[in-house]
């Protein structure tokens, strides 16, 4: 057995909350509106957001009780956030929710029993309890991962690999984390498509800025890749991505990851996340951003993982 450090999170019930849960999965963030003291030097592995169960109880009631969690992976260490990126912060353009990580989810696990015989063992389970008391802040344990593993239908031997490959997790699809439908959809969806394009080309005009003072010569593309950088003798292609989230996975196409992979070409991937978005602006004015930058990048089949497929019909005559 190999214990880990894990994010135990409790969501609410409301139809805020349960917006925020589904934003905060589809776009890999998570946040908290106050910290602790001992985020400060926390490192956690995983991440669980639970929901479905009230935690206002004692604890032998809550161990009585049964709840949905996500099982996730934590991607980035405890950061500052300074854009809106929640349904309800950008409603208010402001940030609500501060204290922020990054996240990959693993899979949902339906229907878990909260006592000790349960895969969240019972500090695990009373960490999400406390953590429901306190408005959903974080609470930081120590668990064997191999349970929710297997809970989860993960197949790999924590204790031998410390490693989920993310192919073998159960592919991860939007309709699982849909959330309660609500009359008009406000601010803060990334299905705006000129709010999407205001993101991009914000970090598209990081992107060039960089590379640019590095002494390259920089052409924007967009097909079939972002930026094409020259300097003297040298050649690198550049793919951009942006986000108001943390830098934690990206959306890529069949076509930029083999033309990553390809070795007859220098690529790089460069990241923009947290950036600040002005939803009240008619141009939606950008400004701000954490840059992660990977040179000669290549991207393993281990950390893709498929959200669609192309299905060839039954030939017919």
């Amino acid at each position: 057995m190999k214990r880990e450090s894990f994010v135990m999170v409790h969501v609410g019930q409301s139809r805020e909350s349960q917006h925020n849960l589904c934003h905060g999965l589809k776009t890999r963030s998570w946040g908290f509106p106050t910290s602790k003291p001992e985020y400060g030097s926390a490192r956690p592995r995983f991440a669980v957001l639970a929901t479905g169960a009230g935690p206002r109880v004692p604890l032998d009631v809550w161990l009585t009780r049964r709840i949905n969690l996500w099982l996730c992976e934590v991607r980035t260490s405890f950061y500052e956030g300074r854009a809106p990126h929640w349904p309800d912060e950008e409603a208010e353009n402001t940030v609500k929710y501060p204290v922020r990580f990054g996240i990959e989810p693993l899979a949902i696990v339906r229907d878990i029993s909260l006592d000790e015989s349960g895969p969240l063992g019972l500090a695990g389970s009373d960490a999400i309890r406390r953590s429901g008391t306190e408005r959903g802040i974080g609470k930081l344990c120590e668990l064997d991962p191999q349970p929710l593993l297997d809970a989860a239908g993960i197949q790999v031997d924590w204790a031998q690999r410390q490693y989920v490959p993310l192919n073998r997790a159960p592919r991860f699809t939007t309709e699982q984390v849909e959330a309660p439908k609500r009359p008009g959809r406000g601010a803060g969806f990334i299905s705006d498509p000129k709010k999407r394009k205001a993101i991009e080309l914000h970090a598209e005009n990081m992107a060039v800025a960089h590379y640019e003072q590095q002494g390259w010569t920089v052409e924007r593309l967009g097909k079939p890749y972002d930026l094409h950088c020259t300097r003297a003798r040298e050649e690198r292609r550049v793919e951009v991505k942006g986000t108001t989230g943390a830098a934690t996975s990206v959306e890529l196409t069949i076509n930029e990851v083999e033309h990553a992979r390809n070795p007859q070409h220098a690529v790089d991937l460069y990241v923009v996340s947290d950036i600040v978005v002005d939803a009240h602006s008619s141009d939606y004015a950008m400004s701000g951003g954490r840059v992660a930058h990977f040179e000669d990048w290549y991207p393993e089949e281990e950390d893709l993982r498929p959200r669609r497929f192309e299905y060839r019909l039954p030939f017919t005559d």
